[in-house]
């Protein structure tokens, strides 16, 4: 899994009994400051983007065979079936009907000489859907629980939640922006990719009409299914409601407040949220969760037996599972596709 958070590639080597995963081995590739600009500048149209991309598809194919090497590394004697791929976003647009995540599965295959299943989004977008978040089932899968309401919420680049009430269908979708507008103001201010803790947004404060101002985006209002990414909350999107007098760290604090505050307004009923994702780090952020969303438990999904910090890269492999068998795996009432699909396009390994 590479995600909008762009900090760099989450592996693991997993198998699935009963459909319940078991981690063997885990391993992060963190991305190049180069690689991390040559991404954001193809998230916006400019020149020579076509030319650009298959390039940086390429380049990220084989980052992505190197990682599987380094995973492996220890493993190389077990038979894995097939690479789930998500590969990158570069646009998500499903009101326009395409979804885009370069990496070149079919290098991949060649590369790694292993099945890789990639495009996930792109079926569910082809029968109407969002094609996103695709998370949920999994969540349905490893998290229900019989008699208690639960809420998953990732916090990666954008957060996302799954609400899985007892006897009632998962239903889930993009709260809005999780990490990204907060790491992209610390890295031009601070010099730092991230707010370790949100420390930098602990030493501000929240700017009451900058928050009424980004909280009246329509995104936000929006009913489900909906789904959002770089195309909408980006800096630009963020620097339209800046009166340019603010102080950084108060924009910061800011920015934190609006995470939270996005995350509290799509959680109804739960009695315990689990958080997964780099934003699950953030303590700060984590307060603020608590402050608004009182006398419930809030907790990571490591306490509940799952790594928060590789979980999207697991349900990408429960999601490559569900196509080699065959079994749908979108959940229309969570996409708004017409149906339920099977996701993914298949690259074969190399006939030996």
């Amino acid at each position: 899994m590479s995600g909008t958070s762009l900090d760099g590639i989450d592996a693991v080597l997993v198998e699935f009994e009963h459909d319940q995963p078991i981690v063997l081995n885990k391993f992060f590739m963190p991305y190049e400051e180069e690689l991390k600009r040559s991404i954001l500048d193809l998230q916006h149209p400019s020149h020579d983007e076509l030319h650009r991309s298959q390039l940086l598809g390429n380049q990220l194919a084989r980052l992505y065979a190197s990682t599987v090497r380094s995973l492996l590394a220890q493993d190389a004697h077990l038979p894995v079936k097939a690479i789930g791929c998500h590969g990158q976003t570069i646009r998500h647009r499903p009101e326009l009907g395409f979804t885009l995540q370069i990496g070149n599965a079919a290098l991949l295959a060649e590369l790694t000489g292993i099945t890789v299943i990639s495009d996930f989004r792109s079926r569910d977008v082809a029968a109407g859907g969002q094609g996103a978040p695709l998370v949920p089932a999994f969540h349905d899968r490893v998290f229900r629980h019989p008699d208690i309401h639960r809420a998953i919420v990732n916090i990666g680049g954008i957060s996302n939640l799954t609400d899985l009430a007892p006897g009632e269908p998962a239903t889930g979708y993009d709260c809005g922006p999780g990490n990204m507008l907060m790491d992209a103001w610390c890295m031009r201010h601070m010099k730092m990719p991230y707010d370790k803790d949100g420390a930098w947004a602990e030493s501000g404060k929240v700017l009451p009409e900058l928050l009424e101002r980004l909280l009246a985006e329509p995104y936000f209002m929006l009913p489900p299914p909906k789904s959002s990414g770089r195309d909408l909350f980006n800096m630009g999107w963020l620097e339209s409601h800046l009166q340019k007098a603010e102080a950084p760290e108060d924009i910061q604090a800011t920015l934190l407040q609006l995470t939270a505050t996005a995350i509290a307004q799509a959680i109804h009923g739960a009695q315990e949220v689990y958080l997964c994702g780099g934003g699950a780090h953030n303590s700060a952020l984590r307060r603020a969760l608590s402050r608004l969303l009182p006398n419930r438990i809030i907790k990571t999904t490591d306490e509940v037996g799952i790594d928060g910090d590789y979980l999207e890269a697991i349900a990408f492999a429960w999601l490559a599972k569900q196509n080699l068998l065959g079994i749908p795996a979108n959940l229309p009432q969570v996409t708004g596709a017409a149906h339920p699909c099977i996701l993914g396009a298949v690259h074969t390994a190399p006939a030996v």
